[in-house]
């Protein structure tokens, strides 16, 4: 049952009741009626209009991801979502492996701030460039034990 309906079934209610509306307790039941029934037309308009903003945003998402798959050239399985990584020598455009053996890892670039994709073949490098912002970014692992 919807709010809206609810209210209706408690106004009937309240008229089936026979509720005295000149006396105190009358007059303040019938006003809480009143006001429900408002409250619910409200709540009900406020979802309608909530539902119809969920479907522009639902279009306007399904929209902008068909520009960024055919502008970008993204791949939806792609880990690294919409980022930009052609600066990779890989086979793959974003750097990722193809190889769902391989186990993936993120980096933050402490100059820009944008996740890059690595896997353990990047990382024995040692280093690479941020694709975002160009700066050098270097892998040390000599202190940490296996």
């Amino acid at each position: 049952m919807k709010l809206g309906e609810k209210v209706a079934f408690l106004k009937g209610l309240i008229e089936g009741l026979e509720i005295d509306d000149s006396s105190k307790e009358g007059k303040v039941i019938l006003a809480m009626a009143d006001i429900l029934e408002e409250i619910a037309v409200t709540a009900e308009d406020m979802q309608d209009q909530i539902d119809e903003v969920v479907e522009v945003v639902d279009a306007i998402d399904e929209d902008l991801g068909e520009v960024e798959r055919d502008f970008y050239e993204v791949d939806d399985d792609c880990c690294c979502g919409d980022e930009d990584f052609d600066d990779y020598d890989d086979d793959s455009e974003c750097g990722c492996a193809d190889d769902d053996d391989d186990e993936l890892y993120e980096v933050v670039c402490p100059s820009c701030g944008d996740t890059i994709c690595l896997n353990e073949g990047m990382l024995e490098e040692g280093s690479m460039t941020c694709p975002g912002c160009g700066e050098l970014l270097e892998f040390d692992f000599g202190d940490e034990e296996e």
